[in-house]
């Protein structure tokens, strides 16, 4: 299916209960996008249960076309604006705002949040840039689709890419299990404080985005918390569905297409028809 639709992809789900799971190739890297915002947030969050910040202090942010361009909040914004910490971590993690997740970064550097993920036991997410650094590529700059051509036709087998923003080795990445174990740390008993747990389960819960995964997973009966990521022909989703009668999965699909094209609702729907296959699958035993 992911074939004929023109998607690769790599897929994890696991029941949280009984720690089962089921995946296509999820051991495969790929550039993270906006998923890093998960790990930037609960390093952030620790550091505000340790004192080290303050929730309410009030960061001084945009205009976001001046410092980190992107589609939604702030870096929309025309003008400076004052907003504190905690509202900074909102709008990262509910409308993927990367003015407001390069605020964060700028007091909790890249490599302070990989050092977070390591003390937590978190191998396989590498965090290794800003979000500005993302949009700032040649390929970004030219929009459109010569940028997904060259995405697309300039990738090696190995998952290099001229582009150091689009290199597995150069870039921030991960794999569908690296997620999945993130996901099983912040939803069970873990090492990362539950207060900080809590905080980003409700984060994700608040997602606005929710185009892709969420139309096979969200109902009057389930309940699902995730977070996209979203670069040229990378589309990614990680999320937990929890259902009423008490099961609990964590699903991660990280995909690229060989579609040159900026607008695919199809992609966006074959890779939650995918996941909820997997899903269906595995809680059908």
């Amino acid at each position: 299916m992911l074939d004929e639709g023109g998607l690769r992809g790599s897929f994890l789900v696991r029941d949280l209960l009984t720690g089962e799971e089921i995946g296509i190739d999820p051991d495969v890297e790929f550039i993270t996008a906006s998923l890093v915002k998960i790990p930037l947030a609960v390093a952030t969050l620790e550091r505000i249960r340790r004192g080290e910040l303050d929730g309410a202090t009030r960061l001084t942010v945009g205009p976001g076309a001046r410092f980190s361009p992107g589609p939604t909040g702030v870096s929309r914004f025309r003008h400076p604006a004052e907003i504190a910490i905690d509202d900074l971590l909102l709008l990262t993690m509910t409308v993927s705002d990367n003015t407001s997740g390069d605020a964060l970064f700028d007091l909790t550097p890249p490599a302070m949040v990989a050092a977070f993920l390591d003390e937590y036991g978190l191998r396989g997410i590498s965090v290794r840039h800003t979000l500005r650094h993302l949009t700032d590529s040649p390929v970004e700059h030219l929009g459109g689709h010569l940028a997904h051509v060259l995405a697309i036709e300039g990738a090696t087998a190995g998952r290099g890419h001229p582009v150091p923003q689009l290199d597995v080795t150069r870039a921030s990445s991960g794999t569908a299990r690296a997620f999945v174990d993130l996901l099983a740390a912040l939803w069970r008993p873990s090492k990362i404080d539950p207060w900080v747990s809590e905080r980003v389960r409700e984060l994700m819960g608040d997602n606005v985005l929710r185009q892709r995964l969420a139309p096979d997973f969200a109902s009057d009966l389930t309940t699902w918390s995730s977070k996209t990521g979203t670069m040229l022909n990378l589309r990614h989703e990680v999320g937990v569905v929890e259902h009423a009668d008490g099961q609990v999965f964590a699903v991660a699909a990280l995909t690229e297409s060989r579609v040159a094209a900026v607008r695919q609702p199809g992609a966006e729907a074959l890779m939650a028809q995918v996941a909820r296959a997997l899903r269906d699958e595995i809680r059908s035993r």
